[in-house]
């Protein structure tokens, strides 16, 4: 018999029933709600009198629609926003189910708050109604987003009707050069498989390169997967990933930590697991990235031009990115590198993190935020703000000139006041570069934190590596 993969592992784990050949009822160990994908799943439970059987494995986050402002207390100034927070807060308080609410010190964004406070840990599935969950596959964790439908039946239930998915590997060996990182690798990866390349699959990241990188930089690969169409993403549990929950997980210690450490040491795909699709690629090679048009997979190198929409595969690829060039701004053979920016981005669920910041301050330091740019700084969470004040690099970027907010989504998606206005153009560090994504007729090019401080300091699209030489 063949050996398993760890996807599959993790699959029959959580299977309370098989229902058919390709479908089962798989129970979540943690689910987490924000203010936007719950209300019509709590009027659905009112409506049929049903209660929450679990409510210590539900976690809720105000975190979409709050505004950042640097005000405190923070008020969600926008009639609809405010009563979609006051509702979660209502039906958390009914059913007992915890809230990071709006001043929460604690507050911040679901993909952020949860590994930091030691909720995710390898070998578990969790649901969100968000498709960035599949960020919980850098600890070995399956978690991926669900319908606003599925989050009412997980309430009710702690279960959910999945379809299975195929598996996918993905090896990245060789070693990330100085300047580039994991934002720069998934980015390379995306542009090369496409939007849809890893459509019905649940990748399985391996190899030499991904085992270097830290905890923060594996969460951003399995945050942007789902840019590539998965349905998951896994990072195999190592010391890495063990000892940051660990650290974390105050009710785990003594024999039950060394029994914890054994069980999540053994969640491995098998050497001789099947995977139904398998791709190399060589960190080695990875240089910094910038996306052209509006979907993650129109990205290139900062050094290259603009493709032709003509060397696009086929017709509806090619007029795809025509439009997406139209809408941009932008012409075919044009470069990326000196292109001016009005605004700079710098937070989100994929780079949002003290490690973000970190690298951030690194290019800022001794420079300031060019005239005619607006940049914002926008933490994670409140624990990655505090800390980042403690270390001195909020003061560093106030006084560089950038915006020290509150956490939140903020600019990453346009529910909130945080919005580009017609014709903006933003280096960001966020996930998705869609049609007025970041407002209405808003132009993104997505980058690692340090090309959007690059950008910042510049006034325009600037190879990091040009910046600030790296020895």
């Amino acid at each position: 018999m063949a050996g398993r993969t760890l996807y599959r592992k993790l699959v029959e784990s959580h299977t309370v029933v098989t229902l058919d050949a390709d479908n089962v009822l798989l129970y979540a160990d943690l689910h987490i709600m924000n203010e936007y994908t719950s209300p019509q799943a709590f009027a659905g439970l009112a409506e049929h009198g049903r209660q929450v059987p679990a409510p210590g494995q539900q976690l809720a986050v105000v975190d979409h629609i709050i505004p950042t402002h640097a005000q405190s207390p923070r008020v969600i100034q926008d009639p609809a926003s405010a009563l979609q927070a006051r509702n979660l807060k209502r039906n958390c308080d009914l059913h007992g189910i915890a809230l990071f609410d709006t001043n929460d010190p604690l507050q911040g964004i679901e993909h952020v708050i949860a590994p930091e406070h030691g909720m995710i840990r390898p070998g578990m599935v969790v649901l969100c109604g968000d498709s960035h969950t599949t960020t919980y596959g850098a600890f070995g964790a399956l978690g991926f987003g669900i319908g606003t439908s599925e989050v009412e039946h997980v309430l009710a239930t702690q279960t959910l009707v999945y379809r299975l998915a195929q598996a996918m590997r993905i090896r990245v060996d060789g070693s990330l050069p100085p300047g580039t990182t994991s934002k720069d690798l998934i980015l390379h990866i995306i542009a090369r498989i496409g939007a849809q390349g890893a459509r019905g699959y649940v990748v399985e990241f391996t190899g030499s390169a991904i085992g270097a990188l830290s905890m923060e930089a594996r969460m951003t690969l399995c945050n942007m997967a789902v840019e590539a169409g998965a349905r998951g993403a896994l990072i195999a549990p190592d010391e890495t990933s063990i000892g940051y929950v660990l650290a974390r997980a105050v009710d785990i210690d003594g024999a039950m930590a060394d029994a914890a450490r054994a069980a999540w040491t053994a969640l491995h795909s098998d050497d001789d697991a099947v995977f139904d699709a398998e791709l190399a690629f060589d960190a080695s090679v990875v240089v910094p990235y910038v996306t052209w048009g509006t979907s993650p997979d129109q990205a290139i190198p900062v050094t290259a031009v603009v493709p032709q929409p003509a060397d696009a595969a086929d017709a509806s690829a090619q007029a795809a990115a025509a439009r997406a060039l139209d809408y941009i701004g932008l012409a075919p053979g044009s470069t990326l590198n000196g292109l001016a920016v009005q605004r700079v981005f710098i937070g989100s669920c994929t780079n949002g993190r003290i490690e973000d910041l970190r690298a951030v301050a690194d290019v800022v330091r001794g420079r300031k935020v060019a005239d005619g740019v607006r940049a914002m700084v926008v933490p994670g969470s409140g624990a990655v703000r505090d800390q980042a004040e403690a270390e001195g690099i909020a003061a560093l970027l106030i006084d560089a000139g950038f915006e020290w907010r509150k956490p939140g989504c903020s600019m990453c998606l346009a529910m909130n006041d945080d919005v580009l206005s017609p014709g903006e153009r933003c280096a960001s560090t966020t996930n998705r570069n869609f049609e007025g994504r970041q407002g209405r007729a808003g132009r993104t090019h997505l980058m690692s934190p340090a090309m959007a401080a690059a950008a910042a300091v510049t006034g325009c699209i600037t190879d990091v590596r040009q910046l600030n030489p790296l020895n």
